[in-house]
């Protein structure tokens, strides 16, 4: 929105803190939270709450010296025609009541400018890449990998939303153990289907995909790197068009191999080695990563002069450096969470900053199907692919379920209820919002107008989807701070079932031509922040439904 309040409060909180001596608080302090009650405001601070300690002061005293100083620097400010009223309330919050003319004018502006009139430019065109899924080509995409997707496609889509330069980086694993037992495999099942008798290994890859890869291999050579190669290149092509089914599209498919073999691998250990971070022992060669925080060091070249994981994703991460961007996300499966301090003392031993490496980890998602959940296992075969979702549920439901929880809690996506055209389903009761505005708008012989006197709204429900609608970009600034898009879905909802719930007790279409003016209004800035989000997440709008 054209005015961002979050950040000109801070800044009238921060000059608040400097006239009380106080200057040295750091901005995670000044963390602004919207109240689950309005009667409590509609933006609060729990700044003296946490200044309690360090002031021996009581939260309440502090805020009531903090709101007299406040007052003093809003009067000051554009702010002061937005502000109401700032109250201590309860154990020490500052709560600011904003009026009647900011809620106007945001609304006003979201009918005139549509989305654009959401966005903020948090980034001044910061580069950013963000690198998920990257699933070894080894099988199918499991729904683990699915969920990656959903998340890294969605965190890209707000960050370049919000003014972010984003690209999406596939990382391959296009070499090593594990590519060449998926060869083996692949030529153990073409014997089997020749008539040996084979005894197939526990440790090989026995989905039904090996049987399907083994009978296309058939008109190649049988050499068993070439079985390698070409299961590696047959999974990867499946891969890419689930992917691209399901809405995820990347800009780069970085290869393991083609790092190797470009001596970028050698040249960023011998740059450690030139900086003194690197030393040798028992045969190999050790990372200092504790100097950066890691608990042990890290072995990055064996006595047998093989580089473990770690030296090609720090020479893989440097090559990102190299490309100028200033700030790289990776999202990693839970089995890769005690791989992370190493990798930061890694980045850092390169010469970057640790803040500008965001590593999150998504967590795994169970499926259910009549209430049993279904076991997984990439080696036997026993999942179920981000195919077979897609074919039950839709993309819709997927990308929509798939964020619905933090990345860092596990998901349970039940695919029933992914399915039913009801208020219980999630994607559904967002959508009919959406179809519900548009039709009632179709109907409408008046025009949603940003002239519209929006002060004839105040009925309860009518402020109360008005508060929630300006809630949007403050969402977005959420999801931006935890790099998790999971509020977005939440914040949906919530918009959602205040919309149905002013629908519920009003009519829009009345007789009061300009109470139906200011009602269409609200409706029609309301389909606009459902449609945006909607967006984000990857997910349709429909008009009708």
């Amino acid at each position: 929105m054209k005015k961002n309040i979050q950040d000109l409060l801070v800044s009238a909180i921060k000059r608040s803190l400097k006239d009380l001596g106080l200057g040295s608080v750091t901005p995670q302090d000044l963390y602004l939270d919207l109240p689950a009650d309005s009667r409590f405001g509609d933006i609060s601070s729990n700044i003296a709450l946490r200044l309690s300690k360090l002031t021996q002061k009581s939260p309440v005293q502090i805020a009531q010296e903090l709101i007299v100083k406040i007052k003093e620097h809003l009067e000051k400010s554009p702010l002061r025609v937005y502000i109401k009223e700032v109250k201590c309330a309860g154990a020490g919050f500052i709560n600011f009541y904003l009026n009647e003319r900011y809620f106007c004018e945001q609304v006003r502006e979201i009918i005139s400018r549509g989305s654009a009139g959401l966005k903020l430019n948090l980034a001044k065109r910061k580069r950013v890449l963000i690198e998920f899924v990257s699933a070894n080509p080894t099988g199918p995409l499991s729904v683990a990998h699915a969920r990656q997707a959903a998340v890294g496609d969605i965190l890209a889509n707000i960050l370049e939303f919000l003014g972010f330069r984003v690209k999406r980086e596939y990382y391959l694993n296009d070499e090593g153990n594990q590519i060449q037992i998926l060869g083996k495999s692949v030529e153990l099942r073409l014997k089997e289907l020749n008539g040996e008798k084979i005894e197939f290994p526990e440790n090989y890859y026995q989905g039904e995909y090996i049987y399907e890869i083994a009978k296309r291999s058939q008109v190649t050579s049988h050499k068993s790197q070439d079985f390698s190669e070409f299961a590696a290149g047959y999974i990867l092509d499946i891969i890419r068009k689930e992917l691209g089914d399901f809405g995820v599209r990347f800009d780069y498919w970085s290869s393991q191999k083609k790092l190797r073999k470009s001596g970028k691998i050698e040249k960023a250990l011998g740059l450690l080695k030139k900086k003194g971070f690197l030393y040798e022992q028992d045969g190999a060669w050790w990372l200092k990563s504790t100097q950066f925080g890691d608990d042990k060091d890290r072995v990055v070249i064996k006595s047998d002069k093989s580089y473990t994981y770690l030296a090609p994703d720090i020479a893989y991460h440097q090559e990102k450096y190299q490309r100028r961007f200033d700030w790289l996300i990776n999202l990693w499966g839970p089995d890769h969470h005690g791989y992370i301090n190493r990798l930061r003392a890694a980045v850092q031993a390169l010469g970057y900053k640790q803040e500008s490496l965001s590593i999150i980890i998504v967590q795994l998602a169970s499926i259910f199907r009549e209430g049993k959940s279904l076991e997984m296992s990439t080696r036997k075969g026993q999942y179920i692919t981000l195919r077979e979702v897609l074919d039950e549920v839709g993309v819709d439901a997927a990308r929509f379920y798939f964020a619905m929880r933090r990345t860092s809690s596990h998901l349970d996506f039940d695919l029933a209820l992914a399915k039913k055209h009801t208020s219980e389903n999630p994607v559904y009761y967002v959508q009919y919002a959406h179809a519900r505005i548009c039709s009632i708008l179709g109907n409408a012989k008046l025009a949603a107008g940003k002239c519209a006197d929006l002060t004839l709204l105040k009925e309860k429900q009518e402020l109360e989807l008005i508060r929630k609608l300006l809630q949007f970009t403050y969402i977005l600034n959420i999801c931006y701070n935890t790099q998790d898009p999971y509020m977005l879905t939440v914040y949906l909802q919530e918009l959602a079932e205040a919309f149905h719930k002013f629908y519920d007790q009003h009519r829009v279409l009345t007789e009061d031509e300009n109470l139906t003016k200011a009602r269409l209004a609200l409706i029609s800035a309301t389909r606009v922040v459902v449609a945006c989000g909607l967006d984000l997440l990857g997910v349709s709008h429909p008009e009708k439904m």
